[in-house]
C-alpha cells in the first residue's frame, strides 16, 4: 500500500517547523538516537529526518496487519503523535527504532482489541505451542524478497504474509520492515527472546514453503 498524503504531514504540525537558524542540517551519520535528542532539545529538523528515515517502513509494519486502510493511517498517525508527545520522556536507552516499534507495537494491540479478539487471543497463546523446526534464521539474502520485482511474486508474497498467524507476521515485519534484530524484536514486542526467534522461525519457514514454486 502507498503511503498516503495524511500519512506524511507531521514536520508541518505546530512546534515541528524547521527554523534552518535555529538548527544544524542533519548529515546521514547522524544516528536515530542523537537526531532525537536534538528534537528533543527542540530541534524540529532533527524530526524531520526521523520521519523520513522510518516512515516507510513504519507505515508497511501497520498496513500489513490491519484490516482497513484509513485505520492503518490513523495508527500511523497515532504513533508519531505519541513519540512526539512522549519526546521529553526520551532516553537513549534502546535504540530509537526499537522504542519507535514498540510505540506502533502497543498501538497495534489497542487496534485488535478494539477490532479483531481473534487475533489478541494469538498474542496471548503460550509460547511453545507449535511443534519446534528444525531451522534457523538464515541471512537476508536467503529469505524471501518482499520487495520482489515481479509484481506476480510480489503480489504471491503479500498473500502468504497476510496469512499467517499475527504474532509471526509481525514478527516477520518487525525483521524485514523494521531492520530489528531479534533481541530488539523481542524487546518490541514485550516477549522472551526465544519467544521472538521461534515467532520469526516459523514465520520465514512458512513464507518459504509458501513461495516454493518462485524458488
Amino acid at each position: 500500500m502507498r503511503e498516503s498524503s495524511a500519512a506524511r504531514k507531521f514536520s508541518t504540525l505546530p512546534g515541528n517547523m524547521h527554523d534552518p537558524a535555529h538548527s544544524d542540517p542533519a548529515t546521514p551519520a547522524d544516528t536515530d538516537e542523537s537526531l532525537m535528542l536534538r528534537y528533543q532539545s527542540g530541534d524540529a529538523g532533527a524530526f524531520d529526518v526521523l520521519y523520513a528515515r522510518h516512515r516507510g517502513g513504519l507505515f508497511r509494519f501497520i498496513t500489513r496487519q490491519c484490516h482497513s486502510q484509513s485505520h492503518a493511517e490513523e495508527l500511523f498517525q497515532e504513533v508519531w503523535m505519541s513519540l512526539i508527545q512522549a519526546r521529553d520522556r526520551y532516553r537513549v536507552e534502546a535504540q530509537f527504532r526499537t522504542w519507535l516499534f514498540t510505540i506502533a507495537h502497543n498501538k497495534l494491540m489497542d487496534y485488535f482489541r478494539r477490532h479483531s479478539r481473534a487475533d489478541v487471543k494469538l498474542f496471548e497463546r503460550e509460547d511453545g505451542e507449535e511443534p519446534a523446526l528444525n531451522l534457523v534464521v538464515g541471512s537476508r539474502v536467503d529469505e524471501p524478497d518482499v520487495k520482489a520485482q515481479s509484481k506476480e511474486q510480489g503480489e504471491a508474497i503479500l498473500r502468504v504474509l497476510a496469512s499467517l498467524p499475527a504474532p509471526q507476521r509481525e514478527a516477520f515485519l518487525l525483521y524485514e520492515e523494521g531492520g530489528l534484530g531479534i533481541d530488539e524484536i523481542a524487546a518490541a514486542a514485550g516477549i522472551s527472546f526465544e519467544a521472538a526467534k521461534s515467532r520469526l522461525r516459523y514465520a520465514i519457514a512458512k513464507l518459504r514453503a509458501g513461495l516454493q514454486e518462485y524458488a
